[in-house]
């Protein structure tokens, strides 16, 4: 049988995973993380077009990186829908 002792550290080292998980989900729902992955695929996209000879990278990358972060931002809708009628 456990100890109280090593209750008491699982306990912790569980109340220490939640800390976690839940910083964690706060920031996969930010807008902070939202904006950062707009500016990274922006930047990326803008350094592809230059690169190829694309005429205005910087304004032709806007669209594109739109498109991505409204993308993953309608993830969680389609993850309650799967969940709700395919993993039950």
């Amino acid at each position: 049988m456990a100890s109280l002792k090593q209750l008491e550290r699982d306990i912790a080292a569980i109340t220490q995973r939640n800390k976690r998980v839940e910083a964690d989900k706060a920031w996969e729902t930010s807008w902070s993380r939202k904006l950062v992955i707009l500016v990274l695929t922006y930047l990326a996209i803008a350094a592809y077009f230059y690169a190829v000879g694309l005429p205005n990278p910087l304004v032709n990358s806007v669209v594109p990186a739109v498109a991505f972060v409204i993308s993953t931002m309608t993830l969680p809708y389609f993850k309650e829908i799967w969940l709700s009628h395919v993993h039950k």
